[in-house]
């Protein structure tokens, strides 16, 4: 009995003294100061992936994904492709009652108008379309499906809600999809490494996640001359990114979530987005303090 015990109190002491000797502390604290004050609740994790070591902030908690959720859609189409049940220059017929209101490229097509699903992919990634997004939703077998495949990566907390039997109510607490910090920088990474379906597919994946045109907040701190691939999500009470930055000597990855946020403006000095630039500069001067690349000072007027 007593080496039972000794066994597992060993155990325990090394699977503690294995996650602090991952944990950056100089980097947490650093971040743990900036985010001191935030009026709502923001969840941040930061992932070397050079040498695995980790900043975590309410890094296991439940924020809603907005159109991060594109992300696991984007799989799900992906994984129809792969298996040769859909294709990527395959032409699919637009309809009206396709149409998410709003300002969607998509959604100014007429009724009959055809488009390769490749091009519907795009839009959702690189436009963050809706209507693109809630298409190829449905084209990926809904999101039960998705959610399944979710599952199968690890992921139990990462999940579509909208138009997903059985998440109604829930969906009305996290909107159209829910994630942690920590599931989707490990999602993102999973796509790096060529772990989602196989190889080629996650290599299509991070072409298309390589073309974000909503450049003003996280990607905005980054020297042009990096390379980037990375979603952004948001709506009133929540502004959220996930980036993995690949630069001259770092390779890295980030997420931001924040929820119950006090300010709901869509101005660019919005809190949240303005914590988010500073994280996301703190973050490229900490992996690369040999690069001296600093925002120009008139960048904002291109924001």
């Amino acid at each position: 009995m007593m080496k039972t015990k000794t066994f597992i109190f060993l155990f325990i002491f090394f699977s503690i003294a294995a996650h602090a000797q991952k944990a950056d502390k100089k980097l947490q604290k650093e971040i743990e100061t900036l985010v001191q004050g935030y009026n709502g609740s923001i969840g941040v994790y930061v992932k070397n992936l050079k040498n695995g070591k980790t900043v975590a902030i309410n890094a296991d908690t439940v924020f809603p994904t907005a159109s991060i959720v594109k992300i696991p859609i984007l799989i799900g189409v992906m994984d129809k492709i792969a298996k040769g049940e859909l294709g990527y220059e395959q032409s699919v017929v637009y309809r009206d009652s396709l149409l998410y209101a709003g300002v969607d490229i998509l959604g100014s097509f007429k009724q009959d108008e055809k488009i390769e699903i490749g091009k519907v992919m795009m839009l959702m990634l690189t436009m963050s379309d809706n209507t693109a997004s809630l298409w190829l939703q449905s084209l990926a077998g809904t999101g039960t499906r998705i959610n399944q495949m979710m599952d199968s990566l690890g992921l139990p907390n990462t999940k579509v809600n909208s138009r997903t039997p059985g998440r109604e109510a829930i969906r009305s607490q996290y909107g159209w999809g829910q994630t942690t910090p920590r599931e989707m920088v490990t999602l993102i990474e999973k796509i790096y490494n060529g772990e989602v379906i196989d190889r080629a597919a996650s290599d299509k994946m991070l072409r298309l996640l390589n073309r974000n045109y909503w450049d003003a907040v996280s990607i905005s701190q980054l020297p042009p001359y990096v390379t980037v691939f990375s979603k952004n999500g948001a709506v009133d009470e929540s502004r959220n990114e996930v980036l993995l930055v690949r630069g001259k000597e770092s390779l890295y990855a980030f997420s931001v979530f924040t929820k119950n946020n006090k300010d709901t403006s869509w101005n660019s000095s919005n809190e949240a987005w303005e914590l988010t630039r500073k994280i996301s500069a703190l973050l490229w001067n900490h992996f690369e303090p040999k690069d001296k690349w600093q925002p120009a000072a008139n960048a904002a007027k291109y924001n």
